[in-house]
């Protein structure tokens, strides 16, 4: 079973830009989706939550700041790092985008090695911050202590309960496939019929629903599952 890719939205209008930085972030292992205009790529945010986002500043209908203020102004989405590219180079322009949010703004010309290893650096801090104590509605994890509660009251997981609830909870709104979760959770050197996958869900949806509130856990038809 192939490792999970990171995902990446590319957000950008120039044809030819986005065939070159499709082009190179395939080839550093990234899964590449593709928006045009900037509401074309909010609704693929909704759709599927992205690991890093590359936006240009200059887009039709929604601007790439207005993208990037959306993003992080909500709290399904603020998660998701930002890497802003514009042709703007006065200081003033990147100061504005820092502060709307952006993780990184990279000037245009640039470097298309530069760009990927500003990716990778996005992503691994992403990844470093996903030890931090997790949280979503009233249901807290701590990866460390090994403890979750719903409500201040502790749940009683199974070890591969507590592995996927965490896969969940690092990507809130992002859908996983079986076959995903098999490799996030059991590893990809472990062959399984994907509807153990089912099994697992269903007693984790049990274990924290038990002492009252909704199910947090969506299915979604046809693709897999989904925390929100």
């Amino acid at each position: 079973m192939a490792p999970i890719q990171a995902q990446v939205l590319l957000v950008e209008d120039e044809p030819a830009q986005a065939e070159i930085m499709t082009y190179n972030l395939n080839a550093e292992g990234f899964a590449v989706r593709h928006a045009t205009n900037g509401e074309e790529a909010m609704q693929m945010i909704r759709e599927d939550l992205p690991d890093l986002i590359i936006l240009d500043w200059m887009m039709p209908l929604l601007s790439g700041i207005e993208v990037c203020r959306r993003i992080k102004t909500s709290d399904a989405t603020k998660h998701i790092p930002i890497i802003m590219l514009s042709a703007r180079s006065e200081e003033v322009d990147s100061v504005r985008g820092l502060d709307t949010g952006a993780d990184d703004y990279v000037t245009k010309p640039y470097s298309v090695k530069e760009l990927m290893a500003r990716a990778r650096t996005q992503l691994r801090r992403t990844q470093s911050a996903a030890v931090a104590t997790l949280t979503y509605e009233d249901i807290v994890l701590d990866p460390e202590s090994h403890r979750v509660s719903r409500d201040n009251q502790d749940l009683n997981l199974g070890p591969i309960e507590f592995r996927l609830l965490s896969r969940f909870m690092e990507r809130p709104g992002r859908v996983f496939s079986r076959e995903q979760l098999l490799d996030l959770v059991w590893g990809r050197d472990i062959f399984l019929d994907s509807r153990t996958v089912d099994v697992h869900v269903a007693r984790l949806r049990k274990s924290i629903t038990r002492n009252g509130g909704t199910d947090p856990i969506r299915t979604v038809r046809g693709a897999g599952y989904s925390l929100g």
